[in-house]
């Protein structure tokens, strides 16, 4: 038991990491839609996005199924905007988006961007 909790951490670590590292690049180069105020704020960002996914996304997935199977799952890119703009509030101005367009071109570029880090470095690394 001890050890699958520690899986589940180190796991959950790394993801919270690499979602401050995109954050941070987002930050940088589409700095008129997102502003992070340092690397606090976007590890904390990071960990409150993270706190979200892991309880209030699901049940958001459950309740629009409907409109993700009509929309062949492009809808899941509006709740993982949604995530974003919930965690710009809760973080006040050191975390800031400029709307609901910014907060889904950040959700699509997030998501591309975690999907290359799994699969083109973290997966590699676990094989060995």
């Amino acid at each position: 038991m001890t050890l699958l909790f520690k899986n589940w951490a180190a796991k959950t670590l790394l993801n919270v990491i690499i979602n401050m590292v995109i954050l941070m690049t987002l930050a940088g180069y589409l700095h008129t839609m997102v502003h992070i105020s340092g690397i606090g704020a976007a590890f904390a960002a990071s960990l409150i996005l993270s706190f979200l996914n892991l309880f209030i996304r699901p049940v958001l997935l459950l309740f629009s199924l409907p409109a993700t199977v009509l929309t062949l799952g492009f809808f899941i890119f509006v709740i993982n905007a949604l995530m974003l703009m919930l965690t710009a509030s809760i973080m006040g101005p050191a975390f800031r988006l400029d709307g609901f367009g910014s907060a889904l071109i950040v959700a699509i570029i997030m998501a591309i961007c975690q999907m290359i880090i799994q699969n083109f470095i973290i997966k590699p690394l676990r094989r060995e």
